[in-house]
Parts: C-alpha cells; sequence; structure tokens
C-alpha cells in the first residue's frame, strides 16, 4: 500500500529542551494512521501531527480493545537512523491483535511506516547518550457503538518522540503478594493497554512504601516471578542468567529475546526456567545472588538495586561489580549506534530518500 505523506509547514523543533527530555511528554511533528473498515486496511498516511477525534461511544473507551508497540529508533556514529527488529515488534502487535479480536496490521506497511515516519523526523532524535525517538505504534477499536462485542473499524496510528533514559538510576522493586498482573489463559502476554491499567493501583501502593516498581508473582500461589514492572526480569545466580520461560503470562519481550541471543552465543550460562521469589531470597542469603535487572525497550537494562519481600530487605551488588547487566546493555547500545558489530541483523538502517512517497 503507497502511503500518502504531507509535511508540517512548521516544525515544532526549535521549542524543545534536548537537555532535559522527560519520557514520553514532548512529540515529534507527524503521526502516521490507518483506518479498517468493510474488512481491509485503507488510506496509509503521514499528516502533521494532531489530535485525534473520537465519538462517546468509540468502542476501545467502553470494552478496551486497544493495544501498543513500544520501539526507539537512534542515530548511528554515521549519522543514519536506525530502527531496532521492527519486524519482530511487527509480528507481537498482531499476536496482541489475534488475543483482543482485532484485525492483523500488515507486518511490511508496519516496518515501512515506521522507516518513512522516523526518516521525516529525524531531526527528533536526540544525540545524547541513553536518548533516543521513542516509537509507539496503536491499534485502537472504533466502532460507535455500546455493546459487547468486537468493533468492525479499527484506527491504526504511530506516533514518536524524543526522551531521556526511562530509569535514569538503579530501582528499587517490591515483590508484590496481594495483587496480580496476569492469569494462565489472560492476557498477561500481550500489550494489552488494560494490563497496564490494572497495575496502576498497586504499583502505586509500593510507591508509597518507597519502591519505584513491583516484582510481579504468579496468581495462584504468589511464589513464582513473572516480571518486573514493565519488564522482563533477569536474575545472576551463581554465575547463571536466569530469566522466567514465556509461559502465558509474561510479554515475549524483544529485549529479553536479544540478550538471550548475546549471551548464548558467548557461551556464557543461561537458563529459562521459572524461578521463585524463595529461591531469590535463598541466593541472598548464600551469597550467590550477583545481580538482578529488568529488560525492555524503554530501559534497555535497568539495574535493580535492592528488592523488597514481606518483611525484609534484599540489596544487590553495586552496579560497578556487576558483568552480565552493564555488557548486554553495552552490547544493545553498541549495535544501535553501529559501533558494534550486529551479528543478527538486528539494526535496520533508514537510509531514506526513496522510502517517502
Amino acid at each position: 500500500m503507497d502511503i500518502k505523506t504531507t509535511k508540517s509547514a512548521t516544525s515544532r523543533l526549535g521549542e524543545v529542551d534536548f537537555d532535559n527530555l522527560p519520557f514520553g511528554r514532548t512529540f515529534s511533528d507527524h503521526i502516521f494512521t490507518c483506518d479498517y473498515f468493510d474488512g481491509k486496511w485503507h488510506n496509509p498516511r503521514i499528516e502533521p501531527f494532531h489530535n485525534l477525534s473520537l465519538h462517546p461511544a468509540t468502542m476501545a473507551l467502553h470494552y478496551g480493545q486497544a493495544i501498543f508497540e513500544g520501539m526507539k529508533a537512534s542515530m548511528s556514529v554515521d549519522g543514519v537512523p536506525m530502527l531496532f527488529r521492527p519486524e519482530r515488534h511487527a509480528k507481537r502487535m498482531n499476536i496482541s491483535a489475534a488475543r483482543l479480536c482485532m484485525p492483523e496490521f500488515p507486518e511490511d506497511l508496519f516496518v515501512d511506516a515506521i522507516a518513512k515516519l522516523v526518516n521525516i523526523d529525524q531531526e527528533w532524535i536526540p544525540k545524547a547518550e541513553g536518548s533516543a525517538l521513542y516509537i509507539r505504534p496503536t491499534m485502537i477499536a472504533t466502532d460507535e457503538f455500546i455493546g459487547v462485542k468486537p468493533s468492525q473499524s479499527y484506527k491504526f496510528f504511530i506516533f514518536t518522540g524524543p526522551v531521556g533514559p526511562y530509569y535514569p538510576k538503579p530501582v528499587r522493586l517490591w515483590a508484590e503478594t496481594t495483587y496480580i498482573r496476569a492469569a494462565q489463559g489472560g492476557t498477561g502476554f500481550a500489550k494489552a493497554a488494560g494490563n497496564y491499567a490494572g497495575a496502576l493501583y498497586p504499583a502505586k501502593l509500593a510507591q508509597d512504601r518507597g519502591f519505584d516498581q513491583l516484582l510481579w508473582l504468579d496468581a495462584k500461589e504468589f511464589k513464582y516471578i513473572q516480571e518486573s514492572g514493565t519488564m522482563n526480569v533477569f536474575f545472576v545466580i551463581n554465575g547463571v542468567t536466569i530469566t522466567p520461560p514465556l509461559s502465558g503470562t509474561i510479554l515475549d519481550g524483544v529485549t529479553r529475546d536479544c540478550i538471550l541471543e548475546i549471551l548464548r552465543s558467548e557461551g556464557k550460562p543461561v537458563a529459562e526456567h521459572p524461578i521463585t521469589i524463595d529461591e531469590v531470597v535463598q541466593a541472598y542469603h548464600d551469597g550467590t545472588l550477583q545481580e538482578a535487572f529488568g529488560a525492555g525497550t524503554a530501559a534497555v537494562v535497568s539495574h535493580v538495586a535492592d528488592i523488597g519481600y514481606k518483611d525484609m530487605l534484599i540489596t544487590l551488588p553495586p552496579v560497578s561489580e556487576r558483568k552480565i547487566g552493564p555488557h548486554v546493555k553495552d552490547m544493545i547500545d553498541g549495535m544501535r549506534a553501529g559501533i558494534i558489530e550486529d551479528k543478527w541483523g538486528w539494526t535496520v538502517p533508514v537510509m531514506a530518500e526513496e522510502l517517502v512517497s
């Protein structure tokens, strides 16, 4: 499908303080939109950034058919905008769409739209270390109808914005034993908007205790570790990097997959198996708990400083003593910047005069 492009007459770039970029508050000049009706996607277009106009009965607002992805574009040392595994994000978005009874979005159009959008707004990519152009593909149900059934119309849109580091310092996690994020058979593996809404209240309670985010446990026994806030979670215990398996209750993280691939290629011990909070406590007491970190697009790697669990506090070694978390972060950031060889073909340069219609 051809993407019609209408560029903004004036840019808001001059209004942005790139030395002070709060995450998710600043948005670039253009937006991609595409509409689904009569069983097909229609009119893919890039336009000046604008608000959406929605009917009060728009079904996404009432019944939660809303999904999204989170991606980043960075600038290589050669001045070329770089995407990171866009095809993997396209596939994962369609997995989320299927679970919420929404139509698939063509993967080639997904990648092409992001490339064109990033090319047009490439001057919005911040240059500071740890910063990037955040990309938010989103799909919502748009039928104007009050009734519990799948919508027949949808809007897909992509907007971007420059961001600084998501977690600029190591985080403190609270292991949650009352509320849950996901259960078997639910939507935990999908990037569904409702998953995040349900996490807000327990996250607030954790913040009231002095913690930054939650360490989610399973819904049945509050025993098995699932995710860390909005990230997958890794533990390094006695030299082995361990992460919970994809069991239907956690997100199939793109950064998670990259970390596993990198470590396995280097011959480092890696394990994907269920891990309990009691195992982490025991490793802490044994002195074999060497690292804990979250992994996700927004933060890449976020080191864990402390884990609160019931009446105890697990304090992790300082980042300066860690080997795995800093290494994989440097590897991923280096590939995105074009200073470390990308053996997997994860980085996609946006060479883009020919990309723009």
